[in-house]
C-alpha cells in the first residue's frame, strides 16, 4: 500500500458498514479518502475517530445522494477543486428493497436499479475520466458486490436485488474490457462478499427486525474488516497483476 499514500479514494456509501471500514482502512494507510453519503453525520465522527488515531491519511465527509446525477458530477468536481481529482474509486453503495418479481412494487425495483447500477456506473465513468485528464495510469475500480451477483438463492425478496447484482459482475468485466481496448493500466475489480453482519439485513427487512437478526446469528458471518481486508489485497497487488473478483463466504454459509 505504499505507493497509494497521500493518493486520493472516493468511497461510496461510507457512513456504515463495509463502506466505512473500507475508508477507515485506507486512512489509516494514508490515503485521503473522499466519502459520500445521503447523511454526512456519521462519517463526520469516523474522521475525527482518524484523526485522534494519528492514522497518516484524512477522511474527508461529503454529503451525496446517489440517486441524483446532478449531486454525483457536483461531488466529483469539488473533488477535482480541492484533490485535483479521484485515483481508487471503491463503488461500495448499494441497497436491497424486498420487492418479488411477482408482487414487487415498481418504485422498490427503481431505487435498487438507480443505486446499485446506475450510481455505479456514473461514478465509474467520471472517475475513469478524472484518472484520464490527469495521465493516471495506474488507477484502481473496485465494485463491491455480492455472491448474489453469482448465484440466484430461492429467496423472493433477493431476487430483484440479485438481477442488480448480476450487472454488477457484468459491468466489472465490460470496464475492463473497455480499459484494455483504450490501452490503460487502470484495474477494475469486484468482490463478491456472501453474509456479512451489517445493517444491510435490517433495511431490508425494516418492518420484520427480528428476521434480519435471525439471518446473523444462524451462521458466524463476515466482518466487516474482512471486506476492508480484501480492498488492501486488491490494491496490493503488484502493477501487472489484475485480480478480476473475489468471491467470499462465510465458512458456514451454504449457498
Amino acid at each position: 500500500m505504499e505507493r497509494w499514500k497521500g493518493r486520493v479514494a472516493l468511497v461510496t456509501g461510507a457512513s456504515v458498514g463495509i463502506g466505512a471500514a473500507v475508508a477507515r482502512e485506507l486512512v489509516q494507510h494514508g490515503m485521503k479518502v473522499v466519502g459520500c453519503a445521503r447523511s454526512v453525520e456519521k462519517i463526520e465522527k469516523l474522521a475525527a475517530e482518524c484523526q485522534s488515531a494519528g492514522f497518516p491519511g484524512t477522511l474527508f465527509p461529503y454529503k451525496c445522494d446517489l440517486s441524483i446525477e446532478e449531486e454525483i458530477l457536483s461531488m466529483f468536481s469539488a473533488i477535482k477543486t480541492l484533490h485535483q481529482g479521484v485515483d481508487v474509486c471503491i463503488n461500495n453503495a448499494g441497497l436491497a428493497c424486498a420487492e418479488s418479481l411477482l408482487s414487487g412494487k415498481t418504485e422498490g425495483w427503481r431505487t435498487m436499479i438507480d443505486i446499485n447500477i446506475l450510481a455505479l456506473s456514473i461514478c465509474t465513468r467520471e472517475a475513469y475520466q478524472s484518472m484520464k485528464e490527469r495521465n493516471i495510469d495506474d488507477g484502481h475500480i473496485i465494485n463491491i458486490n455480492s455472491m448474489c451477483g453469482h448465484r440466484v438463492v430461492p429467496n423472493a425478496d433477493v431476487h430483484f436485488y440479485t438481477a442488480t447484482k448480476y450487472a454488477v459482475t457484468a459491468l466489472t468485466e465490460a470496464l475492463r474490457q473497455e480499459l484494455r481496448e483504450a490501452k490503460t493500466h487502470i484495474r477494475a475489480t469486484c468482490i463478491s462478499p456472501g453474509l456479512v453482519e451489517t445493517e444491510f439485513a435490517f433495511r431490508l427487512y425494516d418492518r420484520t427486525p427480528e428476521k434480519a437478526a435471525a439471518a446473523y446469528e444462524s451462521i458466524k458471518c463476515l466482518k466487516v474488516q474482512d471486506i476492508a481486508s480484501a480492498v488492501t489485497y486488491v490494491l496490493s497487488a503488484p502493477p501487472h497483476v489484475q485480480v478480476g473478483d473475489i468471491q467470499m463466504r462465510p465458512v458456514e454459509q451454504v449457498s
